[in-house]
């Protein structure tokens, strides 16, 4: 028997993307949506909203894929409407670290995220090389955490989470916690930043003159080396100059206390900040 889904928010920028991947699947989908674009983007992949209340009620897992401000709304609604022993399923760790999520005893609840495909990641074609966000054609990683229920919630889940990240190349299993010290600790309040200020780097170059295309191929060449050397992708290092000047930077740039947001109290903040309106 066939495990029966009901996607909520299946019409929006991640809904389309994990509705991609359940047409090529064996699952019964129901595809619930309201807003017009939504309903806009179901209709041209052939698919007609099925109802919340219906979904809902005859679905073993239930997927939100809606935003993460949304959720806390969308959650109190759905929650009370789900069967006994049904599978919760969020894309993020945000919400329900931050208390969005009313659970019951009864249900269990997993959240599973994409790593997106690595800048090391070898593709056979030029499609599946630029299928940056994953999904698609291009290998990724994901990591799964089980927030409430039994090892078959997550076995259930990590399947499903499978399903709509294909193709997936391995599964990390973290807790919720981890994970929010992975995302928004690590990749955005870190590692986005830090590519936002290169890009204000980049940009106040060309506006000093320096040829566009020039900037461009330099700073991209070094990112990558930079990255390959620290992360171990090569044998290699940085030379003395390097380690002199980036040791001199760290002082500029960053302030002492920095490595904060990585404390528990912090996260929540993050997370605060990301799913209140």
């Amino acid at each position: 028997m066939s495990t029966r889904i009901a996607l909520i928010g299946a019409g929006g920028k991640m809904g389309c993307r994990v509705t991609d991947n359940f047409l090529k699947s064996s699952y019964l989908v129901d595809y619930v949506e309201v807003s017009e674009r939504g309903l806009e983007n179901l209709k041209s992949r052939g698919l007609e909203a099925v109802p919340e209340e219906s979904a809902v009620g005859a679905a073993d897992a239930v997927i939100l894929a809606v935003p993460d401000v949304l959720i806390g709304e969308i959650a109190a609604r759905v929650i009370p409407k789900m069967r006994s022993g049904t599978l919760l399923m969020t894309l993020d760790p945000a919400a329900p670290l931050d208390g969005q999520l009313p659970l019951r005893e009864d249900i269990g609840c997993i959240v599973a995220h994409p790593c997106h495909p690595s800048v090391f990641n070898w593709e056979p074609t030029e499609v599946a090389f630029r299928d940056f966000y994953g999904g698609i054609s291009a290998k990724q990683a994901i990591v799964c955490a089980l927030m409430q229920g039994n090892e078959e919630h997550y076995k259930r889940g990590v399947e499903i989470a499978g399903t709509m990240y294909t193709p997936v190349s391995r599964v990390h299993r973290v807790t919720l916690e981890q994970m929010a010290m992975l995302e928004p600790a690590l990749v955005e309040t870190l590692a986005q930043t830090c590519m936002e200020a290169v890009k204000e780097g980049y940009d106040r170059l060309v506006a000093a003159g320096v040829p566009g295309p020039a900037v461009r191929d330099f700073v991209l060449g070094h990112l990558r080396i930079q990255i390959a050397v620290l992360f171990g992708e090569v044998n290699g290092t940085f030379s003395d100059a390097a380690y002199k000047i980036s040791q001199r930077a760290k002082a500029v740039i960053f302030k002492d206390n920095w490595q904060r947001i990585f404390e528990t109290s912090d996260i929540r903040e993050q997370v605060r900040d990301i799913t209140r309106r």
